[in-house]
């Protein structure tokens, strides 16, 4: 049980002792600040603990942002600290040397004590909420009006609601959805549970489009609707409850994907019910979406600590911002997940999967090249200076395996001025790789010339640090490389199984690669290098793809596909689920872009 050390003489008539026992803290005193060590030392060192004034008045929700939120090591507003364990150490020190010279309460005192000495103390925006420890009884008088005249509840209900989310999202499902968040947190439900429902839901409006009836396909789209609900309620009760959690966090990051490529299944399913093949919409739709994702991911881990990071293309877009409706405008043709989802249940509702997809191909090609094209500009146009964290970030994104590893070790002594030239080759490699195996018969010899060459310029590109202004551009090639071989290969086999199979193969590395970027953004570091050795790096999965084109019979090429299908998702999920539910995972959950 978490503990609260309120110091101080007490305040007669104060509801605060209540107020925290309601956030479930064991509440003991220290009345002078020199007693804060004896107290500190009867807590043990593997629990929460919570320094705060006697003289505390300030909203029951602004004492939960400060002293309950599982995300950071310390935390506080105003007259109020916690530590978790990991600064413990920092706050047992602070105590035992003599009280903070200086004006404030003890409790803030602390809190710059443990910041001075090396840990980050997390203040949270309180906004309208009230926290204050007021020095004299007309300041307390007018500190308990403030707190009297916010409805703490609605501040509560409102900040649930992501602070940037999509048109659709921000104004069909937030009005209502915080509603069903607020009361999940009544009924004692978290947000791991309401996670879990959206991803049956999902998966059972998948199966209702398998059936290829038109009232399945009615039935999926209200469901999947129904679904992007309980999609949005998962964070807006985590954020109203604070409930984070690390499992929380890897549901959140991979559960979109799992649901969102398990309809495309189900549309394509119930397509070939009907005698319509669009197996090679679906893996085109993913491989399109995956893709985008990986250029915003690489982008912004590329730039987000890079110093002098301006350019005009930025101030431009700034500028557009200011102006209210370009804002929505802007977010809504990138197609981000709401507006995506719901064009998706819409249209499965009325018209047929082919359709589905081709709008899906449509829309998504468009918000591509708009979000590319505008990396690109400003990319070009700014000076920035990418850090060592950012080079490490962009190598670890682009998932290179053995063979790339050692044609890199062999040219990393090379002076730095080769790198554009081997950069250029990667990307040149990526597009004569896809042009020669659709161009090639099925089972030609030469594509593996290409497929060869791939391999190793892939290398080559990364074998110095990716600093230049554009490197960012590699791991979405990579990705557009090996994930398009796969479809071109299943699709010119011509064989029965063969694109379905593709399709899981794709949905296998593509999990890999959301989980590398997860990762990276939760501040571990990428997947253990075995992990990347033992799948073969991406180099190494488009030579093995290319070989088992060319050496094996067209019957026996969906077989290999699936195997590697099964091989690749076995070893990333149960390496995944190790390290998300171990005690070293972090619980970020993603507040920004719409995805």
């Amino acid at each position: 049980m978490p503990t609260v050390i309120l110091t101080g003489l007490p305040v007669p008539g104060s509801p605060l002792a209540d107020q925290l026992r309601s956030l479930g803290f064991d509440v003991r005193s220290a009345v002078a600040p020199r007693d804060t060590a004896a107290v500190l030392a009867e807590v043990p060192a593997d629990q929460r603990v919570a320094v705060v004034d006697s003289g505390f008045v300030g909203h029951v929700h602004a004492l939960r942002l400060a002293l309950t939120d599982p995300r950071f090591d310390a935390c506080a507003v105003n007259g109020a600290l916690a530590v978790q364990p990991g600064a413990r150490a920092a706050l047992d020190e602070a105590a035992d040397e003599p009280p903070p010279a200086g004006p404030g309460p003890y409790a803030d005192r602390l809190a710059a004590a443990v910041e001075a000495a090396g840990t980050t103390v997390q203040r949270p925006e309180l906004g309208t909420l009230v926290a204050a420890v007021p020095a004299t009884t007309a300041e307390r008088d007018a500190a308990v009006a403030a707190v009297a005249a916010v409805d703490e509840e609605a501040v509560r209900l409102r900040t649930a609601v992501k602070s940037r989310d999509g048109f659709f999202t921000t104004f069909f499902i937030s009005p209502y959805s915080r509603y069903i968040a607020r009361w999940c947190a009544r009924r004692g439900l978290t947000p791991n549970q309401v996670t879990t429902a959206s991803l049956i839901t999902a998966l059972i409006a998948a199966a209702c489009a398998a059936t290829g009836e038109r009232g399945g396909y009615v039935a999926a789209g209200v469901l999947l609707l129904v679904s992007f609900v309980l999609d949005c309620t998962d964070g807006q009760l985590a954020r109203y409850s604070l409930q984070y959690s690390t499992m929380g966090a890897w549901l959140d990051a991979t559960f979109d994907r799992a649901k969102e490529y398990s309809f495309y299944a189900g549309l394509a399913l119930g397509a070939a019910r009907g005698g319509d093949d669009v197996w090679a919409l679906a893996l085109g739709s993913m491989i399109l979406m995956t893709c985008r994702h990986v250029v915003d991911f690489a982008f912004n881990e590329a730039n987000h600590d890079a110093t002098a990071n301006t350019s005009p293309t930025a101030a431009l877009s700034d500028k557009l911002d200011s102006v209210g409706w370009t804002v929505w405008v802007r977010r809504m043709i990138i197609l981000p997940i709401g507006e995506r989802w719901a064009m998706i249940a819409v249209l499965t509702a009325l018209f047929t999967p082919r359709t589905v997809f081709y709008a899906l191909l449509v829309g998504c090609a468009f918000g591509a090249l708009y979000t590319t094209a505008g990396r690109v500009l400003r990319s070009l146009t700014r000076k920035a200076r990418r850090t060592d964290r950012a080079a490490r970030a962009l190598a670890d994104l682009a998932d290179t395996g053995p063979v790339g590893e050692l044609v890199a070790a062999a040219l990393r002594r090379l002076p730095s001025y080769t790198a554009p030239a081997f950069m250029a080759a990667g990307a040149g490699s990526v597009a004569m790789l896809l042009a020669a195996v659709y161009a090639a018969p099925f089972g030609a010899r030469w594509p593996l010339v290409f497929a060869g060459l791939y391999a190793l310029t892939a290398g080559a590109a990364v074998a110095q640090p990716l600093k230049a202004p554009l490197d960012w551009l590699l791991p979405p090639l990579f990705r557009a490389a090996e994930y398009g071989t796969v479809l071109v290969l299943a699709a010119k086999s011509e064989v029965h199984g063969a694109l379905p199979a593709a399709f899981g193969l794709v949905a296998a590395v593509a999990y890999h690669h959301y989980d590398t970027v997860y990762r990276i953004r939760g501040g571990s570091g990428a997947p253990p290098h075995w992990l990347v050795r033992t799948i073969g790096g991406h180099e190494g999965r488009v030579l093995l793809t290319v070989v088992l084109a060319t050496v094996l019979a067209r019957d026996a090429f969906p077989v290999a596909l699936t195997a590697a299908a099964v091989f690749v998702a076995l070893v990333v999920l149960v390496e995944s689920i190790r390290f998300w539910v171990s005690s070293g995972a972090p619980a970020v959950h993603d507040e920004g872009e719409p995805a």
